[in-house]
């Protein structure tokens, strides 16, 4: 496994996870923009996967789709010295996956995004054994532990019954963050109609299709009154918080779902009311608990705070490096 300008390659399967520029074979863990890239010749991903890179990317994303279900191998490469590629559940969102690399008696475990926390919208994580185990760090750092997301969700109804002339505006990512955070809603007890911002309603209504029942949902576009949506809860892209389209809502009152929320300087940078702590991914000890689970002979990580995570893992015993991979986002779609 080398790092090359495109991302991870594996060169006997000639193979890219997770490329950033176009290639000839790419394997795609899921379906957020900084992992999910359209140009590549061949794809191979969930079929919830590949279906949300069409919705985003139109269907000629790729000349050719591949789509895989979990705990089925494909051989990869020369017949003589083949690969065998098998994608595992990773829990981040609606067809993540780990991706299993098996070659010369040697198993590697690429993790991408993932989370441990129950999550109706998505296959729960898989604990994978392996040699290598390839771990993000998105939350690497002993500083990020995150609430169980009933808790935020209630601070959320709480505020309703006590401002319930204020339209609340919450900042959630269009895709698994928004519909996470529906179900939450659901499973509180909430089942009014929530309103959203048309940048959400493809990837809603993918879900939909997918089985996943988010309950009544409008858009804020049918709404013609827009004072009626004074004590309704309104679901927008971070970007929509402060922008031209927010100021039409009734009292706003802001408030933002992201695991970022934990820090204090960020809420406020955003203007962010009322902070809502609920991520997509790893707090600090689900990341430990998962590599004493994994339990591998090395640990690389990559893709948010490395050095933490690699110094955590020296301290139980593995062998441990940071890759320092550059074009991903930690922030941009998932936090």
């Amino acid at each position: 496994m080398s790092i090359e300008p495109a991302g991870l390659y594996c060169a006997p399967a000639d193979l890219y996870i997770d490329p950033i520029q176009p290639v000839c074979n790419a394997v795609v863990t899921h379906g957020h923009a900084d992992h999910a890239r359209a140009g590549h010749e061949h794809v191979y991903a969930t079929a919830q996967t590949l279906a949300i890179m069409k919705t985003r990317y139109g269907e000629d994303m790729a000349k050719r789709t591949i789509p895989l279900f979990y705990e089925s191998p494909v051989v990869l490469g020369d017949i003589d010295d083949p690969v065998t590629m098998t994608l595992f559940p990773a829990g981040h969102i609606l067809g993540s996956s780990q991706v299993l690399l098996e070659y010369r008696g040697s198993r590697l475990v690429i993790s991408g995004d993932y989370k441990r926390r129950p999550d109706p919208t998505c296959e729960p994580f898989k604990i994978t054994p392996c040699d290598v185990f390839i771990t993000e760090a998105t939350f690497g750092l002993p500083v990020f532990t995150h609430p169980p997301i009933s808790k935020e969700i209630d601070k959320l109804l709480s505020s309703l019954r006590v401002f319930p002339d204020r339209c609340h505006l919450v900042g959630t990512y269009a895709l698994g963050k928004c519909q996470r955070v529906l179900i939450a809603l659901r499973e509180a007890g909430y089942h009014q109609p929530v309103f959203v911002h048309g940048a959400l309603l493809k990837l809603c209504n993918l879900y939909k299709q997918e089985g996943i029942d988010l309950g009544d949902i409008i858009p804020v576009s049918e709404v013609e009154n827009k004072s009626t949506l004074a004590g309704k809860i309104v679901l927008a892209p971070p970007s929509a918080l402060a922008d031209r389209w927010s100021r039409s809502l009734p009292n706003v009152r802001t408030v933002m779902a992201s695991g970022w929320m934990q820090i204090r300087a960020r809420a406020r940078q955003r203007q962010v009311e009322l902070p809502l702590i609920i991520s997509d991914h790893c707090d600090w000890p689900e990341l430990v608990q998962t590599l004493d689970e994994v339990s591998p002979k090395e640990v690389w990580v990559t893709h948010g705070r490395e050095d933490a995570l690699t110094y955590q893992a020296t301290q139980m015993g593995f062998k441990a490096k940071a890759l320092s991979m550059i074009g991903y986002d930690d922030e941009e779609e998932t936090g």
